[in-house]
């Protein structure tokens, strides 16, 4: 009941500290998913706004990494900075949703702005941000 980058990580956390064996995963992993880190997405704002007249800029402009990866990477990625040391197990039953997300950022870099926060660092920081203020 969540978008797939919290479930992973609380998913991750909860089987780490609860000594769990395995975890399921939805899908094959195989569907391939963009994540841009929230302090990208505020300085994407500032960016355009301080920069350019807003009135001569196309209305919609895409912010996003422009990469995308797979929900398996993505799992193992944040197995690995979690912590968590049991078996990863995709549950090729259910459905792995759309099989690819991700934005065309060619505008957006064009003029002049790109994402500066790669995935790990950011799945990094929302753990850590997570362990602080997520109480059980």
């Amino acid at each position: 009941s969540s978008h797939v980058m919290p479930a992973l990580i609380y998913k991750f956390h909860d089987a780490k500290i609860n000594n769990r064996k395995k975890i399921i995963i939805w899908g094959t992993g195989r569907a391939k998913r963009e994540f841009l880190y929230v302090d990208d997405v505020a300085e994407a704002g500032f960016y355009f706004i301080n920069k350019y007249n807003l009135r001569k800029l196309s209305p919609f402009i895409n912010i996003g990494t422009g990469i995308d990866i797979s929900i398996k990477d993505l799992a193992c990625l944040i197995k690995d900075i979690i912590g968590y040391n049991g078996k990863i197990i995709f549950d090729k039953t259910k459905p792995d949703g759309m099989p690819r997300k991700v934005v065309d950022v060619s505008k957006a870099n064009k003029l002049g702005w790109k994402a500066k926060i790669n995935i790990e660092e950011g799945i990094k920081k929302t753990y850590q941000w997570f362990l602080k203020n997520y109480k059980v």
